[in-house]
């Protein structure tokens, strides 16, 4: 396959679409981390999401319905997940690989009847001139409302962490919950906020996948993205930026097996399949060694009990 501008235009189309459902899984799990709380649910939340927009779109015929209640499956299952760790304190690890296991599964059992169904896809943007230019019509204006949303919620994110109150105050809250609570912070209902807030990022991250990337309904077909984006977010050390750079390189991996024997490489399909997830274990063998536990928020992972 010869690397005309057309085929380049494509395969960076393909990135872009690869790379979209990890970077808005992993912009909510980094909300959710600097507040001290890390939910290793993302593939159950995902798949929720993935399995609900879809049943969603197939009954009403409604995508802005599908990608709701995409959204809401996906805060339904954090909101399982605040509950048993924030209010009831269990493990917070034990809890996200529980959930983990509980969205694949109900998502199986739900989705059951829908699976293979089609679905024609969410609608392109289309702008008259600029989606007719050579090259960059392609790349720039050929995609649907959710990878530019995406793109919008890296900025978005960045200017809530570090140029808001509120994300300061949600950052001392990851940083020191104790301190945070001693000068009148309400620390639980701040984790609150912030774990839904990353299960609706996960449940957009799903519609996107069963209505936009691959438009039907399989089983189990996050396939280990929720994975993926929660090592995303280490690999970012926790800033939006390097989310952003970390879920296109991740995507450009995916994709390679995609266009790898397309272009005559005469490698087996099997070791492309496997290369995203042999990348998330290099990058975090890489990072640990980096010392990059040190940027993490100081009380990630640990239970904060509320003294009166």
């Amino acid at each position: 396959m010869a690397l005309n501008p057309e085929v380049i235009a494509l395969i960076i189309v393909t990135i872009i679409g690869a790379a979209t459902p990890l970077l808005l899984a992993a912009l909510g799990e980094l909300i959710a981390e600097k507040s001290g709380v890390l939910n290793l649910g993302l593939e159950g939340m995902m798949i929720m999401g993935a399995v609900i927009a879809f049943m969603t779109v197939h009954n009403t015929g409604s995508a802005t319905l599908g990608i709701v209640a995409g959204i809401l499956a996906g805060m339904g299952m954090a909101l399982i997940f605040a509950f048993l760790t924030l209010s009831l304190q269990s493990n917070q690890v034990a809890t996200g690989l529980a959930l983990t296991i509980f969205g694949l599964g109900l998502s199986a059992l739900l989705g059951r009847e829908y699976v293979g169904i089609a679905y024609s896809g969410l609608p392109k943007l289309d702008l008259p001139v600029l989606s007719e230019l050579p090259f960059f019509g392609k790349v720039l204006f050929s995609h649907d409302i959710l990878i530019y949303f995406s793109l919008f919620m890296v900025f978005a994110t960045f200017y809530f962490l570090n140029r808001t109150r509120s994300g300061l105050i949600l950052r001392a809250v990851g940083e020191s919950h104790d301190a945070a609570h001693s000068i009148g912070y309400p620390v639980i209902a701040i984790r609150y906020m912030a774990v839904l807030y990353g299960g609706a990022m996960s449940g957009l991250a799903g519609a996107y996948l069963s209505l936009s990337y691959s438009p039907m309904w399989a089983d189990n077909m996050t396939a280990g993205r929720g994975w993926i984006a929660l090592a995303l977010v280490v690999f970012a050390m926790w800033m939006p930026s390097r989310v952003l750079l970390g879920a296109y390189m991740f995507g450009g991996i995916t994709i390679l097996q995609l266009h790898g024997q397309g272009m005559g490489i005469a490698i087996p399909s099997e070791f492309f399949s496997m290369l995203p997830y042999l990348a998330t274990i290099i990058v975090l063998v890489i990072i640990s060694r980096q010392s990059s536990a040190s940027l993490a928020p100081a009380s990630l992972g640990k239970p904060f009990h509320p003294t009166h």
